[in-house]
């Protein structure tokens, strides 16, 4: 992730809205000691649920700074496709955040979702998903070369 680039972003979009460090907390609603300890680099990237937070109350896209934080990389289409094995069918190739985006109806235990219901459950999916990729990742990169 790129720790070192994550605070001064933060500030940046805050400062440019105009916003004290308490009036970020209030809106976001955490503590403005986080939000000051991202800032100047003590407590690093939070996690996706805090971004969720913050970028609700800066008004930005969550996706952006979840880029920012490192949770998404920039993947073209060929890698995308790279990681299907060739023994899905089309109901395993189905998008989750595509079907969340379409227009359809869709209920969860039954309960129909509107838009909001949608929006939510697709970025906290997207969090999810990006932070066990990126634990996954991790954990590849810690394990020992076995061709040693």
């Amino acid at each position: 992730m790129v720790e070192h680039a994550f605070g001064p972003y933060l500030k940046q979009l805050r400062e440019q809205q105009s916003y004290s460090i308490n009036q970020l907390a209030e809106a976001a609603g955490i503590s403005n000691s986080q939000i000051s300890r991202i800032e100047n680099g003590v407590r690093g990237v939070p996690k996706p649920a805090t971004i969720r937070k913050l970028a609700d109350a800066l008004s930005v896209p969550y996706a952006d700074m979840m880029k920012q934080a490192g949770y998404i990389e920039a993947t073209s289409a060929a890698n995308d496709a790279q990681d299907i094995p060739e023994w899905a069918t089309y109901k395993d190739r189905r998008d989750f955040k595509k079907m969340l985006e379409d227009e359809d109806d869709l209920m969860f235990d039954g309960i129909p979702l509107d838009d909001e219901d949608k929006k939510r459950i697709k970025d906290v999916l997207t969090g999810l998903f990006w932070e066990a990729k990126q634990m996954n990742k991790r954990k590849k990169n810690d394990e020992p070369d076995s061709r040693q």
